[in-house]
């Protein structure tokens, strides 16, 4: 039997991110400005194939999370992405609110994308904020940290966008925003959890020294759709 955090986007968009849910058949997706995961049924056959080829349209790019290791895509298709990935859960996190933390909302946005865009931690969109609460770090009303939660599994809570401007690294910034995100997801009753690129060893370790660790080795594949839209098995 899998666990819920095993396939994690498929399962926030079954439960508490029901609400942004885009169907198609037996795969789900966020709209692509909240984000670009998709889930898929954890053993894809033809049919679901067919369902993302159907969602996304042919030519065009899918952004595929929690897809087994061993999964291949049809044949016909092009692989764009398949990357290795590891997912951390709370195990001993010091959930601690942060009383300089502003929550980010809507007018915060346009700073947060610039944020983003300066320091890569991952994929934001502009509706990516709807996802739940995001807290930041302003130094003469610039927006310089921030981190926030992304997807919902049941019962737990993913921290994402942890990110600090080059130029005030060194400070303790990301730690304090795990922290307090950690507090919030905590105060709910949920458990915190984190995914980083495999390669990302510094963010991986920054993460431990918090109290994460590692749950599982994970993939993300980026495929695009065929044009001709009957190669899909």
């Amino acid at each position: 039997m899998s666990h819920v955090l095993d396939n994690p986007a498929r399962a926030s968009l079954l439960g508490p991110h029901a609400h942004l849910a885009i169907h198609q058949g037996s795969v789900v997706r966020y709209p692509p400005d909240v984000a670009s995961f998709i889930g898929m049924p954890d053993d894809p056959g033809p049919s679901a194939w067919a369902d993302l080829a159907a969602l996304v349209g042919p030519g065009n790019a899918a952004a595929i999370s929690g897809i087994a290791l061993d999964v291949a895509a049809p044949r016909g298709w092009e692989v764009l992405l398949d990357g290795a990935g590891v997912q951390l859960v709370d195990d001993g996190v010091r959930p601690e609110p942060d009383d300089e933390a502003v929550v980010l909302g809507p007018a915060d946005v346009g700073d947060m994308l610039e944020l983003v865009a300066r320091t890569q931690p991952g994929p934001f969109a502009p509706r990516t904020i709807e996802m739940g609460t995001y807290l930041g770090l302003r130094r003469e009303g610039v927006l310089v940290a921030m981190a926030g939660e992304r997807l919902h599994p049941p019962g737990w809570t993913e921290i994402s966008a942890v990110c600090t401007d080059v130029a005030h690294r060194g400070r303790g910034y990301a730690s304090r925003l795990v922290r307090a995100v950690a507090a919030g997801i905590v105060a709910r009753g949920e458990t915190p959890l984190l995914h980083a690129a495999a390669t990302n060893t510094p963010a991986i370790g920054l993460y431990e020294t918090l109290g994460f660790r590692l749950r599982r080795r994970t993939r993300f594949l980026r495929v695009r759709v065929p044009e001709e839209s009957g190669v899909i098995v």
